[in-house]
């Protein structure tokens, strides 16, 4: 019987943290699952010129800040920051923000438990406003033991979300090991009628070499009433390109055409309506508009699973509404599986090795942000659902800070197993974590009160990431 754990993972070092450390992504090495790297909006507690990122070496069951990345500032260390290990040898490849002059940087650490500052292997000024790097690792390349295929997407907007068409990109490296070639950063949007892309660009890499990617194609957008300076109401296509030689050969990510126009990329679903709002918060305290997951079947690269949100299907036109939907003939067709969720964001898709499907997910219910874990054998025909965290949403106040929770966290499947990461109030209440929970930061649970770090003056309740196992 599968067997669920969730740790906080702020160390006991930073008790005194009362930051929204939120955003959270993960990485778990596939040789030793028992290394596992986090990141969050978290700086240096020393102020310090690094950024730090979470590093446990039993699984997940103790964690330390380790300060390697370049660029920390004092609010949240970076901007956003996602992490990927390679498929061989223990090297860490991450993709920032930096959060001192908000350049997209991808690095690499060849041991993330030492100290060693990361190594930055691309810099992408400022300038071109980019956003959103996403980092997954394949093995592509026919020496996949001897060479480190990275992807990362990410968004090149130039100049706003207004003005420049078909931002979506992949930065593609075949040999990021050794650096031999450096990054290629490939536009996938290749659709006519796209005015711009949405931030997230996710990526799904099989070892056999196909690599799918995910993308909010836009084709119009008009100012939203309730948000006039920052807010947008968005009319868009969810797309889904594909490469089958790892994006490393000629005319990259254009396998996949539209069954309908030709076009590259076979768009899931179109004219999809989506309230992306930059600073306002449309869902309880967080913003909504970034959130999308791809996952590809380790044992079937044919089979691809996509969950993504809009304001579509819902019960009342205000809805914000998450979709999963499954393609089995290599992203040609996709079928609805799972029932819509109502008021849920950050969607995260994996699937393990005996071809169990994961989703984990945030919904805003009865004021509530309740982050739900659910996997499925039949297409979530029938489904195991179980709730890893609950807590009121208007608790902490985000002070009119964003995101809040996230525009993202994240889940892996390594072998049989499920891993995963995502934001929450910390309060150490029992009754916020029916599966239980194990906190390092000092806190009495019965009381309900964090503790500093010696462990007697009270601590605000704040928003901390806590890493989650589902063992088989």
């Amino acid at each position: 019987m599968a067997t669920i754990k969730v740790v906080n993972i702020t160390p006991k070092a930073q008790s005194g943290n009362a930051g929204l450390d939120a955003e959270p992504n993960l990485a778990v090495n596939p040789e030793n699952p028992r290394e596992i790297v986090a990141t969050a909006f978290t700086p240096d507690p020393l102020g310090g010129p690094l950024a730090p990122v979470y590093v446990s070496t039993d699984g997940g069951d103790t964690w330390v800040l380790n300060s390697v990345v370049p660029g920390n500032n004092t609010v949240a260390g970076t901007g956003d920051i996602t992490v990927g290990f390679a498929a061989h040898g223990g090297a860490l490849y991450t993709g920032i923000l930096n959060g001192r002059n908000d350049d997209l940087e991808i690095l690499r650490a060849a041991d993330i438990t030492t100290a060693t500052p990361m190594e930055v292997l691309l810099d992408v000024s400022a300038q071109d406003r980019p956003d959103q790097p996403w980092v997954v690792t394949g093995a592509a390349t026919a020496d996949g033991a001897g060479q480190d295929t990275v992807y990362v997407g990410n968004n090149v907007a130039k100049k706003d979300h207004h003005s420049l068409p078909r931002t979506a990109m992949v930065a593609v490296s075949a040999d990021a090991r050794t650096g031999s070639g450096g990054f290629s950063n490939v536009p996938v949007d290749r659709r006519a009628g796209t005015v711009h892309d949405g931030p997230p660009i996710r990526l799904a890499a099989h070892h056999d070499g196909t690599v799918y990617t995910a993308f909010e194609s836009w084709s119009g957008a008009v100012t939203n009433p309730a948000e006039p300076t920052f807010g947008l109401i968005v009319t868009m296509d969810v797309v889904v390109t594909r490469d089958d030689k790892g994006g490393l050969g000629q005319d990259p990510f254009q396998d996949l055409r539209d069954s309908d126009d030709g076009g590259v990329g076979q768009r899931v679903v179109s004219s999809r309506t989506l309230p992306f709002d930059v600073r306002v918060a449309a869902l309880g305290q967080e913003r909504t508009g970034a959130d999308l997951s791809i996952a590809v079947d380790p044992t079937d690269s044919n089979s691809v699973w996509i969950a993504w949100c809009d304001a579509t299907g819902g019960t009342v036109p205000t809805d914000y509404v998450l979709h999963v939907q499954h393609s089995t003939d290599r992203g040609q067709t996709w079928a609805a599986t799972r029932k819509d969720v109502i008021d849920a964001k950050n969607p995260s898709l994996a699937v393990n090795s005996e071809g169990l499907v994961g989703l984990v997910y945030q919904q805003l219910t009865h004021n509530q942000w309740r982050t739900v874990l659910e996997v499925s054998q039949d297409g979530f025909k029938t489904l195991e659902g179980t709730v890893l965290h609950q807590a009121p949403g208007d608790v902490p106040s985000s002070g009119g800070g964003l995101p809040y929770l996230g525009d993202y966290l994240r889940m892996l499947a390594v072998g049989k197993d499920f891993y995963g990461i995502f934001a929450g109030n910390n309060a150490p209440d029992r009754a916020n974590f029916p599966v239980g929970v194990t906190y390092q930061r000092n806190a009495d649970f019965t009381t309900h009160q964090l503790l500093n770090p010696n462990g007697v003056a009270g601590v605000p309740v704040s928003i901390d990431p806590f890493f989650f196992h589902r063992a088989a």
